[in-house]
């Protein structure tokens, strides 16, 4: 055995709560090292020999290294006490706080009662410490909505020099086409009839730029999209129809118009908001800016969220949205930049106004610090992202190198908050999915039929259905095409098949997900989602070539392609399916 790869950390995401009776525990070990591992525990006031359980332990995760072992374990009084047992041929090793040892477990010093120390612990399990997301994330699928491009339904709110809506117009950094709240209140039946059942919104606060990350005010629709009172009419259309709303908030910095700014700019170290910023020195000046600011960028000074005052008031911002709106979730721009104090209040106000309101960050790494349970439900899912475009779409991947990568996604987080996470391909901040993809549908569909079938709360930025192009900023952020002729229909049938298969089968939502196949220098996958009721095998074939895909382990079963209705019956417990290039199906169990 390779001791030296062998991994476990207590109270983190290798030992957690998932709900308020189990545990999750983990252990890593050397990539195919063991022959058979286990977690041997017991209550921490009674840890003997005829009181202990040794509960087998299965390979929940694999990448090039390491084998990652998983346990769910329940323990009657919430007090865990453990120890983990490696098998390899005769060999046989032990592994505590203490460290290891051959053949029997040590312990050392004095215990507690009559139990041995040097165990690992779980103290106990208490109900207010257990992350618990929203259930309904779930069952998601969001829609993202640039306001400014999504459609225009008042005129009447149109920003000076207002340019055409049209399906060849050229968006700038700087221009405006009039998209507002009424031109979403519009379309909310089209987004129904696709399966959307939540919008993420870009924010629509008042702003001076037409992406409104620069916020002058918190507490109010800018006028250029319509009122507090629209807003609130589009929140309960869209409830009605089954729809959630998730806003984005920008609370790392504000806009230069922000009046507490302007106030610091004109009064300096006299301004009474002298503090609700970082100002290096005084006076203040913005060429170049000696004060913190996002990106560098002085027209968006960074926020001081410990300051009191400003606490105080985004504080109320969370819950006005929240209580007053009604709006379902937040969506945190630049999360990781703001003080870990301030998003544990944040959740606090949120989860009073709303205890099912979901709490995105936008993180770009890892992010377990967020995820305890103290401060975000999720975080948005880039490493999903590139490793989902690196695999189907720009080929730059083998099938080992992908399953590896999302295998250290499902070891690095608590598994509840990977069933929240939030799934893009594409988004304001990034070229178009088929921008991305060259213009080869083929390759945006095995992506995008990926991030259906895949856990996780799957979201679709606008337009994508029906086959926008454009790249990185501002190309992505195009006026949606309307024009039905010159829309994609196919491409729309395609995304409202995989939604409405996923929306009817909770297995594609949070079932367990278990690679079946993904070999070295191999352009192809297979894997399964199951639960209680279903039982589906996915498989995608990302190569230019046709691919013969074998999987085993089935015993006798019989499955039916979702798509064709073709049947698919195992032989001698395998399943073998030929896929043309570029093509995927997924198969469910009859």
């Amino acid at each position: 055995m390779l001791l030296e790869a062998i991994y476990h950390q207590p109270k983190s995401q290798y030992a957690y709560a998932y709900d308020e009776e189990t545990l999750h525990i983990r252990v890593r070990t050397k990539r195919g090292d063991m022959d058979r591992v286990a977690v041997i525990w017991g209550d921490k006031y009674n840890f003997n020999d005829e009181t202990i359980t040794e509960t087998p332990m299965e390979v929940f995760a694999q990448d090039s290294l390491f084998d990652y072992y998983h346990a769910e374990v329940k323990p009657p009084h919430l007090r865990f006490a453990y120890a983990f047992k490696f098998e390899q041929g005769k060999s046989v090793v032990y592994y505590n706080e203490v460290g290891f040892s051959e053949g029997k477990m040590q312990s050392s010093g004095v215990g507690m009662l009559w139990s041995p120390s040097g165990m690992f612990e779980f103290p106990f399990l208490n109900p207010i410490d257990v992350n618990k997301p929203p259930e309904w994330v779930k069952q998601a699928v969001f829609y993202q909505i640039f306001p400014e491009r999504f459609a225009n339904g008042d005129p009447s709110l149109n920003p000076p020099e207002t340019e055409s809506w049209t399906a060849d117009a050229e968006p700038t950094r700087t221009n405006f086409f009039g998209g507002d709240l009424q031109g979403v209140i519009d379309h909310l039946d089209y987004l129904k009839n696709l399966g959307i059942t939540c919008i993420y919104f870009t924010p629509f606060f008042e702003a001076y730029s037409n992406h409104k990350y620069d916020t002058i005010d918190y507490l109010k629709v800018d006028p250029q999209f319509g009122t507090n009172e629209k807003a609130k009419e589009l929140v309960d259309e869209a409830h009605k129809r089954g729809i959630r709303v998730m806003l984005d908030a920008v609370f790392n910095h504000s806009g230069y118009y922000f009046p507490p700014f302007q106030d610091v700019l004109q009064n300096g170290e006299n301004s009474p908001y002298k503090d609700w910023f970082h100002i290096k020195e005084f006076p203040v000046q913005t060429n170049p800016p000696n004060y913190h600011a996002f990106a560098f960028e002085p027209h968006m000074p960074k926020l001081n969220t410990e300051n009191p005052e400003l606490k105080e008031y985004l504080l109320e911002v969370a819950r006005y949205w929240v209580e007053d709106i009604g709006i379902d979730g937040w969506r945190l721009d630049v999360a990781n930049e703001v003080d870990h104090r301030f998003w544990r209040d944040f959740r606090a106000t949120v989860k009073r106004a709303n205890p099912e309101a979901y709490i995105l960050g936008e993180i770009w790494h890892n992010s377990l610090a967020w995820l305890g349970g103290d401060q975000f439900d999720a975080v948005m899912n880039y490493p999903v992202t590139n490793s989902i475009i690196d695999f189907f779409v720009k080929n730059e991947i083998d099938a080992e190198s992908f399953m590896g990568r999302l295998d250290q996604l499902k070891i690095a987080y608590p598994m509840q908050a990977n069933e929240v996470a939030f799934n893009l391909l594409d988004s304001h901040d990034t070229p178009r999915l088929l921008t991305i993809a060259d213009g080869n549908k083929a390759r945006m569909k095995l992506a995008a039929a990926f991030k259906l079938t895949y856990f996780g709360a799957p979201c679709i930025y606008y337009g994508d259905e029906i086959g926008m192009d454009g790249g990185a900023d501002p190309g992505c952020r195009k006026p949606m095409i309307w024009e039905e002729d010159k829309q994609d229909h196919e491409l729309f049938a395609f995304y409202q098949r995989l939604i409405e298969l996923r929306k009817n089968h909770p297995a594609l939502q949070n079932g367990t997900f278990r690679f079946l196949s993904a070999e070295k220098n191999k352009g192809y996958v297979a894997f399964e989602r199951t639960d209680s009721q279903d039982r589906f095998v996915i498989m995608m074939n990302s190569s230019d070539k046709k691919a013969k895909i074998r999987t085993s382990g089935f015993g006798k079963a019989a499955f039916r392609d979702t798509a064709t209705n073709k049947k698919y019956k195992t032989k001698r417990g395998q399943l073998n399916v030929a896929l043309p290039p570029l093509s995927f199906v997924i198969l469910k169990e009859q």
